[in-house]
């Protein structure tokens, strides 16, 4: 099979490279390698729905049974793709064989950042990246007693999801952050405020500013506290890691192809190497289309997987389409929905729409006068609409944006240029 795709990752971004890849007429065999027992699934509910018991593993599937069958995508499990042979276009297989391909795709994710401290590996102590990891803490809560104590460690949006999720599964829930503020990455301060406030209202205590120098537990290995880095402890059951991750660019790394910060793509996901395309987590992005020339990111969203997956298979029919959407990506937090489009920069003027203390607005970011993001909690609409306003690069009034009678829409046509 010398002319295969073979794609290595059965994520989002590796799924939807090789669906994209039939829809636009590309029709030599496709391979796809998972290292996981399990078929695609979706991530999103591994921290929300999954461990509330909301959502049950068999409503996962990232696609029908049928689909992979019908698409001729040959999807193999349990499969660990070991090295790459660049210059005879291979791919070296953990049990001895190997796949020759015509176009290779790497679309291997990212992985957990460990927790580097003594106690890491007691029992109890868990991350949150796969479906085996979702239902080792699932397991931990649903067969704990009630009241049951956990602590999580990193107030990021995937540490906020689980302790929203473990808050309702009946919890006694602290976050453990080392920033002073909550989502300091990603907001400014007035947002880290509005998100640490509903936290604390739901029932979830916040310990900022705060690392983690132990895990301690008792004689049979099971946690039962941390040790901060003031001295106290705080008891525990149960301990989840929520500290970030790293992409997954060692293949790409031993085989020679750039790397940094994650593997580096163009607009088209094409890597330095010929016949090698990278897409989803791992992929190091140019985004020359962003207000404010960012120049590239990595960006950890479902939608960016699969707009850089259908990007990189524009190129496998030669029809090269680089991505051009708006970034979005959203979270669900206890009853809040935060909905995030475009990519704020330190110091854009910010326009509140809306009342934060009624857990429905808006939070416009402008830049030489344009919108170029927005944050909203609870309004969805807004959101869609958000999303064409910066596509737009809209020039609109702050005391507009800020005024919730006003009409938004007509800013979001585009209007001829020249």
């Amino acid at each position: 099979m010398a002319d295969a795709l073979v794609i290595v990752g059965a994520s989002y971004a590796g799924v939807q490279l090789a669906a994209s890849a039939r829809e636009l007429g590309f029709d030599a065999p496709i391979v796809l390698l998972g290292d996981e027992v399990h078929a695609p699934y979706q991530r999103p509910p591994l921290s929300k729905g999954l461990l509330t018991g909301k959502t049950a593993v068999d409503q996962l599937a990232l696609r029908g049974p049928g689909f992979f069958a019908e698409q001729k995508i040959e999807l193999r499990l349990a499969t660990r793709a070991t090295a790459l042979d660049l210059a005879a276009r291979r791919v070296q297989l953990a049990d001895g064989s190997h796949l020759d391909y015509g176009w290779l795709a790497l679309t291997t994710g990212a992985r957990c950042r460990p927790l580097r401290v003594p106690g890491a590996a007691l029992q109890g102590v868990h991350e949150l990246r796969t479906l085996d990891d979702a239902l080792a803490v699932h397991g931990a809560v649903s067969g704990a007693r009630a009241g049951t104590r956990a602590c999580v460690v990193g107030g990021g949006f995937i540490g906020l999801e689980v302790a929203a999720a473990l808050t309702a599964a009946g919890a006694q829930v602290t976050v453990l952050e080392g920033q002073t503020r909550l989502l300091a990455r990603s907001f400014p301060p007035a947002m880290s405020d509005y998100v640490a406030q509903a936290h604390r209202q739901r029932g979830v205590a916040l310990e900022l500013g705060r690392g983690v120098e132990a895990l301690l537990g008792n004689a049979a290995g099971h946690v039962e506290s941390v040790l901060l880095d003031d001295g106290r402890t705080l008891p525990c059951d149960l301990v989840v890691l929520g500290i970030g991750v790293l992409p997954n660019v060692e293949l790409a790394e031993a085989a020679g192809i750039a790397c940094a910060g994650g593997i580096l793509v163009d607009g088209c996901g094409r890597t330095s190497a010929p016949n090698v395309l990278a897409a989803g987590d791992v992929a190091n992005m140019e985004l020359p289309h962003l207000p404010g020339d960012l120049g590239r990111l990595r960006l950890e969203s479902i939608q960016a997987a699969n707009d850089g997956a259908r990007a990189a298979a524009s190129v496998l029919v030669g029809q090269p389409q680089p991505l051009t959407a708006v970034p979005w990506f959203w979270s669900e937090q206890h009853d809040l929905k935060l909905q995030m489009a475009g990519i704020p920069a330190h110091g854009d003027p910010t326009v509140l729409r809306g009342d934060m203390a009624s857990d429905r607005f808006t939070l416009f970011y402008l830049r030489d006068g344009a919108v170029v993001a927005a944050h909203t909690v609870n309004r969805p609409a807004e959101h869609m609409l958000a999303r064409k306003l910066i596509a737009n690069a809209a020039q609109i009034p702050a005391e507009v944006l800020a005024d919730p009678a006003a009409d938004l829409k007509p800013f979001s046509i585009p209007q001829p240029r020249g």
